[in-house]
């Protein structure tokens, strides 16, 4: 009888064994989620050709998933009217909050200005971690659209809440902390629960903050913070604390320029040809060369910036992150006709991608997408126009960059949008590319909120 009891005592082990083996053990999980400000297929193939050869491939094109993606923008005045060409703060708000609404606005809604809560916000209530890098100014349209609340994406700081630009009035006095609002953009991610927030914008927190003796970077530093100024710094920096660096007064400066200083240039048609439009001649602008940015020196790159935020935000980490990484640059080097700043800057992002996608073979449940915010004024054009042959003086009415290329080519470059001094976005739908784990959430046509319910729905949210 002893021995029988024992016998089922033993049973009864084993059978708790096994059902407690059955039960899985939690798995973090990971969105990391890279925007290439501007990177449509004119500027990814720009890159291609000068980084890897026409022949080459990006990491960005190893990827297994690949949609594409419509940008939607509704008009301020009447929501249910559409606009055809976004801005970076509205399409950011799209993907951060799953809402449409109108440009300018950072995560808040056309005409009735109601808060919409973004991912990062949901992801933190839910215990994950959260983080932003960019290589923008972090109060910019992108980052802020993921962390803030605000009507008008230029109210960055305490001292632009309400001030005019070229005679347009900006007012988020809405907004401001004395009328019971959540502050400017630079406040907003001082006081919020982010874990990691890197980029540049010193500028925009080295100021008193609203009706305080401390400045907005104090006040980061009271809620939590490390703040950084330096690569060094963020170098060496513990994986345990909560991180915001600032390693520019503006935006970062890009890892490549035209040789001299050169953008695109205007190309110079003859008199004659002023009389008619086949007749004399037209001297394009020179070819030039991308060389290396001497402002670029020590300004941490985005892959090392990203590569602390994923040690950051894994370390001590069961639940999981989301993460966003913005390469801003593609597209503010697209406003001042600067191909090769361009360049450089999705170079750093394709760099960037190679680190995240090595991290996701040691945290096999990480989700990586990588997509744009909106379409750029880059346009790859014939260097010699077909017309030409014809004996006819053809040239561009916009600007032009001829880029000599590693191969002994040259590769012709067009902005046309408008007749000023910064170029404009354009409406194409953008890409979208994925790892394999995208595969059951992403169509082949999707739109930029169906972005943020991917995420959300892969995180369990």
């Amino acid at each position: 009888m002893h021995m029988k009891l024992i016998y089922l005592v033993c049973i009864f082990a084993l059978m708790m064994t096994a059902q407690a083996e059955e039960v899985p053990l939690k798995t973090m999980k990971n969105v990391v989620l890279i925007i290439g400000d501007g990177m449509d297929d004119h500027q990814i193939t720009i890159a291609r050709n000068y980084l890897k050869g026409v022949q080459g491939r990006l990491n960005l094109d190893e990827m297994s998933v690949r949609s594409s993606v419509q940008v939607l923008t509704v008009d301020e005045n009447s929501p249910t009217k559409p606009v055809y060409v976004a801005d970076s703060a509205n399409s950011a708000t799209s993907m951060a909050t799953g809402y449409v609404t109108s440009r300018g606005r950072i995560a808040t809604s056309a005409r009735a200005d109601a808060d919409l809560q973004t991912i990062v916000e949901l992801a933190h209530n839910a215990g994950f971690k959260t983080g932003l890098v960019t290589t923008s100014s972090v109060t910019d349209a992108t980052p802020a659209s993921f962390v803030a609340h605000i009507n008008i994406r230029a109210c960055e700081s305490p001292q632009t809440m309400n001030f005019e630009r070229r005679g347009v009035l900006i007012d988020c006095s809405k907004d401001q902390r004395a009328n019971g609002g959540l502050g400017s953009i630079s406040e907003q991610i001082a006081a919020s629960d982010l874990d990691v927030v890197l980029g540049g914008g010193r500028e925009h927190f080295d100021m008193k903050a609203e009706a305080s003796e401390e400045t907005v970077e104090e006040m980061a530093s009271a809620s939590g913070f490390t703040v950084l100024h330096s690569k060094k710094a963020l170098s060496n920096v513990e994986a345990a604390e909560r991180l915001l660096g600032l390693f520019a007064d503006s935006h970062l400066p890009t890892k490549l320029y035209g040789e001299a200083g050169r953008v695109a240039e205007k190309p110079e048609p003859s008199l004659l040809n002023s009389v008619h439009w086949s007749l004399g001649d037209v001297e394009l602008p020179a070819s030039m060369r991308c060389v290396d940015n001497p402002e670029y020196g020590e300004t941490p790159s985005i892959k090392l910036m990203t590569s602390k935020a994923l040690d950051h935000l894994s370390y001590d980490n069961e639940t999981g992150f989301f993460l966003m990484v913005e390469s801003a640059s593609i597209d503010k080097q697209s406003h001042v006709r600067n191909a090769c700043g361009s360049i450089g800057e999705l170079d750093q992002l394709d760099e960037t991608l190679a680190t995240v996608l090595e991290f996701a073979k040691t945290h096999p449940e990480t989700l990586v997408m990588v997509t744009a915010d909106h379409g750029q004024a880059a346009q790859l054009v014939p260097n010699e126009s077909l017309f030409s042959l014809m004996g006819f003086p053809v040239y561009t009415p916009g600007q032009l960059v001829r880029i000599k290329m590693p191969d002994g080519g040259d590769m012709a470059v067009n902005y046309a949008t408008n007749s000023i001094f910064a170029e404009e976005h354009t409406g194409v739908a953008v890409p979208l590319h994925a790892n394999e784990l995208g595969r059951p959430l992403i169509k082949t046509l999707m739109t930029q909120p169906e972005i943020f319910e991917v995420t959300r729905e892969f995180l369990g949210l």
